[in-house]
């Protein structure tokens, strides 16, 4: 048997899994048994932990974000066992891995339950940095803390951490992290497009900010 025909069912798994407990919707889940309703029909409509928020629960809100950035995590490690189980040379733990956290970021934001419309990713993110690299995924909470501070705009604040992901992995000698690094935040920017408009239009609320319809979260 050659590389391919161990590599690529082992590859689709850690694809699939990821995709898997990455759609689970920990904001919708949270909330509904918090007796709070639909998600989806507050704020931003979206099941990420800002929004989650807005219910006026921070214990939802914390569990939301906890249970979206587990959800990486775990994907992340599951397919590291799973490398390490393969016979040697069969399989590239690295793109076991990648593949993991690719398929649970994109579970988050299309996840086929919901009619392919979830979150924005950036609980999942920081979950998948911490389980691949812990140095860079603190490095981006740190970033996230010192924007939000200074300009309290959440999500400016997402956008400029993510945005230094990938020079932190280089930075770190992390080089076989850069180009799925780059990946996943082009998929953030993309997931704040409605955001970045606003932001550029001076539209955006900021962080403790109230507004009657706030449509502007995660």
């Amino acid at each position: 048997m050659g590389f391919t025909d161990f590599a690529t069912p082992l590859l689709l798994v850690a694809l699939v899994l990821g995709y898997l407990l990455g759609s689970i919707p920990f904001g919708l889940l949270l909330t509904r048994l918090a007796g709070l309703g639909d998600i989806r029909s507050i704020g931003s409509g979206n099941i990420g932990a800002t929004n989650a928020l807005r219910t006026g629960n921070r214990w939802v809100a914390v569990g939301t974000l906890i249970g979206d950035a587990a959800k990486g995590a775990l994907a992340v490690y599951i397919a590291s066992l799973l490398a390490a189980q393969a016979a040697p040379d069969s399989v590239n733990p690295a793109w076991m891995l990648g593949l993991a956290a690719l398929g649970a970021f994109l579970g988050h934001l299309y996840p086929v339950w919901l009619g392919f419309k979830g979150g924005k990713g950036v609980s999942t993110f920081i979950g998948i940095l911490l389980a691949l690299h812990w140095p860079v995924g603190l490095l981006f909470c740190a970033t996230w803390v010192i924007v939000a501070l200074t300009s309290r705009y959440s999500s400016l604040s997402a956008l400029v951490a993510a945005l230094l992901t990938p020079v932190y992995f280089a930075w770190l000698n992390q080089w076989d992290l850069v180009g799925l690094s780059v990946v996943l935040v082009a998929l953030i920017y993309i997931a704040h497009r409605d955001n970045i408009r606003r932001l550029l239009a001076g539209e955006e609320s900021r962080i403790g900010q109230k507004k009657a319809e706030d449509k502007t979260g995660d």
